[in-house]
């Protein structure tokens, strides 16, 4: 991105450059990479951040059928590649620890087309870790997703990485061992 703090080349906001972290409550871009903040969090900012998905997968579910609820993906997949590149920039870092849009925005998808099961708690810490779990590991091609440009880059793994939970999930779901969780 250029040269170090104060550099001509260095695009970040002043807030940026002046203190070592980013405010993020000046930047809304910032706010929704980070998770309002939370992509701060000194240990597992990714786990942290995920949680967020939770609130965001019952508002998808919420929606009334697969056609808009495939709209909202999109929209959220097209948002989120914008605002994870913008925040890579502005770190200054390819894929910044920080930047949990990434997480937030994916792990709906883990639930989407469910046949059962999303009246269980016990469902939804299951769909939770599988992605943690996925996200974490990133089986191939989760990995080499992240080679992409910039926030493509940023978001494609946790997409990878939401697809491989989400057809765990439906196996687990759909298998003998969903009535083990209820």
């Amino acid at each position: 991105m250029g040269g170090g703090k104060g550099s001509h080349d260095d695009h970040r906001p002043a807030h940026a450059r002046a203190h070592g972290r980013p405010s993020t409550a000046l930047d809304p871009i910032l706010c929704l990479a980070t998770g309002a903040g939370v992509g701060y969090a000194p240990w597992a900012p990714g786990t942290f951040g995920s949680l967020w998905g939770l609130p965001a997968t019952w508002v998808f579910l919420m929606l009334p059928g697969w056609p808009y609820q495939a709209f909202a993906a999109m929209v959220a997949i097209g948002a989120g590649v914008w605002i994870a590149g913008r925040a890579a920039d502005r770190l200054g870092v390819k894929d910044p620890g920080a930047v949990v849009i990434d997480e937030y925005l994916s792990l709906p998808l883990v639930f989407w087309g469910l046949p059962t099961g999303l009246e269980k708690p016990s469902v939804w810490m299951l769909g939770f870790v599988c992605f943690r779990v996925c996200d974490i590991l990133k089986p191939p091609p989760a990995r080499q997703l992240e080679r992409l440009p910039r926030g493509w880059g940023v978001m494609a793994d946790d997409l990878m990485a939401a697809t491989y939970a989400h057809l765990l999930l439906q196996a687990i779901v759909r298998g003998p061992l969903f009535d083990l969780l209820r």
